[in-house]
Parts: C-alpha cells; structure tokens; sequence
C-alpha cells in the first residue's frame, strides 16, 4: 500500500531534521553555533552588510544579530568598520579566519557526508540522488 503524502510528509520531515542535525555536527575549530556559521555565510555569499542588513537576510531581530556579530567580532571571525556614507553605521565584513571557518566546516561535512555515502550500495546512491533532484525542486517552489 502506497504511503500517503500526509505519512510522508511526518516521515520526511523528521528524518530530513535528524539528518541535517547530525550533519551540522560536523564544523570547523571555532566550534561556531549555527547561527554564527549562517552569518559567516552570508556575508561570504553576499560580501560586506550592516548588522541590520545581516539581521533580515537571515530573519532575527537586530538586537540579537549585533549580540552575534560582536561575538563573531571578538573570535577573530568577522570585522567591523566605519560604514562609508554613514558614520552611525557599521559595516561587517569576514575576516581571512571567517573564510577558513567555513571552508573548514564545509570540508568537514562534506567528508562526512561523502564516507557515509561510499558505504552505501550504488542502487541506494542513485535512490539518493533522484530524491536530491526531487527535495531541490520542492525547496524552489516557494510558499
């Protein structure tokens, strides 16, 4: 008997949390909060942003976003200058550790990620890799 998408639904979503938690235990030296490494990320993808731009794109208040970039700040991770056009303003830039962060934690948990995946059968690895296509293209419809 075939699964209902609403069985599915409580099935994927429980095991898609547990998966992405025992992924996220994999990070670099900092020992980072997922919050923190976001915001390295971030400011990877996107360059240098103000504590407030940082705040949206990654939807907390800004109050808890300047709490993260000074602890960020104080590792070595992030820097903080004058913003160019407004000295009230600062603007967060990653610092050369930041990058290293995440190019260590994204190392780590691809090699992880890759070990676990080699010792699967190959049928299951084609298995994984149609439901990656399928979970991609869910993740871009939308709301």
């Amino acid at each position: 008997m075939p699964i209902t998408p609403e069985a599915l639904s409580s099935e994927l979503r429980v095991s898609v949390g547990r998966f992405v938690r025992r992924l996220r235990a994999e990070h670099g030296e900092a020992d980072l909060t997922e919050g923190q490494f976001g915001v390295l990320t971030t400011l990877l993808r996107n360059g240098e942003m103000t504590p407030g731009a940082i705040a949206q794109r990654e939807r907390v208040k800004p109050p808890s976003m300047t709490r993260t970039v000074n602890a960020l700040a104080e590792l070595g991770m992030v820097e903080k200058v004058e913003h160019p056009t407004d000295r009230r303003l600062v603007v967060v830039r990653l610092s050369e550790a930041g990058r290293r962060e995440v190019a260590e934690t994204r190392r780590r948990r691809d090699a992880w990620l890759a070990q676990k995946l080699r010792e699967l059968p190959v049928e299951d690895r084609a298995v994984l890799a149609r439901a990656h296509e399928i979970l991609r293209d869910l993740a871009s419809c939308g709301k």
